[in-house]
């Protein structure tokens, strides 16, 4: 059982290399019950084997996983039951019905009778799918296909959801809907790994974020703490007499560089609204006449392309 003081999910150490190849390179982090824990990476990053050392389908070459003081490993089959994998690649039937599919994998983990036909017309409910229960997934869309997938998932009430790609190809009503059911999941408990090439969806769901590249974690930290890694730009146009915009912000706190023209400077900065005010304040002050002004704050993508590189990778 877990102590007071030890993190729900805590990955140590972890190592795994195929032949000469090394895939994790001593990765570690912890999470908390009931956080959504976004994981981000290139392709070729880790993040699958991870998952599945996370999930026990692998062995870690070294170094150990521990799910509410348990120890995760392929050998450790109980460890399972507390665990929900809604992966990328869809885990369901299509020549089968959404009950009948709910029905099948309720069984593999041990629901019988009046408790898994109660489950399942909870999940049901909870994707949406109720009035088309008894159809064929085949007949479904990709978003109905992909909000199965996650109730299949949380069908037997794990401890641990790990969701990977949950919302490749669907329409915008399924993203919502799933993004509704990953919150209110968390918020009663359960414990989310999410991961996505969706920056913006991170951003929206995830407390923390991790970032895995070349099988190691580069960064690990709240959204504020990632976006601080960099500064805000204002783009502004005058209608001249920049250089004289330029002397006067550089002496304000925070502003790391102005670069330009005479009529058109970037300013660097750490805090966009603070500058825009001296900004505004010194033209008026000085007679400069602004004529465009955009600001640029730091997002999850920005931050991501600068810590992984932006080179494409295969």
């Amino acid at each position: 059982m877990l102590s007071m003081n030890e993190p729900f999910l805590k990955v140590n150490d972890v190592r795994k290399q195929y032949g000469h190849l090394p895939a994790l390179r001593g990765v570690s982090f912890s999470i908390e019950r009931g956080e959504i824990f976004g994981l981000l990476g290139p392709n070729g990053a880790g993040k699958t084997t991870l998952l599945s050392i996370i999930a026990g389908l692998a062995a870690a070459g070294s170094g150990t996983v521990h799910l509410d003081g348990h120890l995760i490993h392929p050998d450790n089959r109980a460890i399972r039951q507390l665990i929900g994998l809604a992966p990328q690649d869809l885990s369901i039937y299509e020549g089968l019905t959404a009950r009948e599919n709910l029905h099948f994998f309720g069984q593999l983990y041990g629901l019988r009778g009046k408790e898994l036909a109660k489950r399942t017309d909870a999940v049901l409910e909870a994707v949406a799918l109720r009035d088309r229960a008894d159809d064929r997934v085949e007949t479904y869309s990709g978003g109905m296909k992909r909000r199965l997938n996650l109730g299949v998932a949380v069908l037997h009430q794990p401890r641990l959801l790990i969701c990977d790609e949950p919302t490749v190809g669907v329409d915008p009503q399924s993203r919502n809907h799933i993004f509704e059911e990953v919150r209110r999941q968390s918020q009663a408990g359960l414990t989310i790994i999410y991961t996505t090439h969706y920056m913006e969806e991170v951003q929206s769901l995830c407390q923390r974020v991790a970032v895995l590249d070349f099988g190691k974690l580069i960064a690990c930290d709240t959204l504020e703490g990632l976006l601080r890694h960099l500064d805000g730009e204002i783009v502004c146009r005058t209608l001249g007499l920049a250089s004289s915009l330029r002397a006067s912000l550089a002496e304000v706190p925070g502003v790391r560089e102005i670069s330009g023209t005479e009529t058109d400077l970037v300013i660097r900065c750490a805090d966009v609204p603070a500058a825009m005010v001296r900004l505004v304040s010194a033209a008026s002050e000085l007679g400069v006449k602004l004529t465009a002004i955009e600001t640029r704050e730091p997002n999850l993508e920005r931050v991501f392309l600068h810590l992984t590189g932006r080179a494409l990778r295969d």
